[in-house]
């Protein structure tokens, strides 16, 4: 039982470490927090019939890790805005465009063809 939380904080421990350094750095408190639990679990049982707890220590020292750097760039990271006088031009632009589109097609041919379908389901269930 010991080696089961041992190991499932070591995939959850090293999971949030990876989660950390990427731009999911957010995400990654679930994991650390899943290996605090399994590393206190294993602790426990550890504790109980005093076996060596190295590797208990190596998962609560990654789990703290991964929080410290994932805490970081929570207080540090700037968002910083880019061009948005670009993105809402390129809006105008493409809602004239589909605009265009819209006027360009002919209504009345479609209107014709429906009412086709229409006559025939109507036969069909006669």
């Amino acid at each position: 039982m010991r080696r089961l939380f041992i190991i499932l904080g070591f995939i959850a421990s090293i999971l949030a470490v990876i989660l950390s350094v990427t731009p999911l750095s957010k995400i990654s408190y679930i994991p650390a927090i899943a290996a605090l639990i399994f590393g206190g679990i294993a602790f426990y049982l550890s504790r109980e019939k005093q076996y060596p707890k190295k590797s208990i220590q190596l998962i609560f020292m990654l789990t703290i890790i991964s929080l410290i750097i994932t805490t970081y760039k929570a207080v540090f990271n700037v968002v910083e805005v880019g061009n948005v006088e670009g993105l809402e031009l390129k809006e105008k632009e493409s809602e004239e465009k589909a605009i265009k589109e819209l006027e360009g097609l002919d209504l009345e041919e479609f209107e014709s063809d429906l009412e086709n379908t229409n006559d025939l389901n109507n036969q069909d269930s006669i």
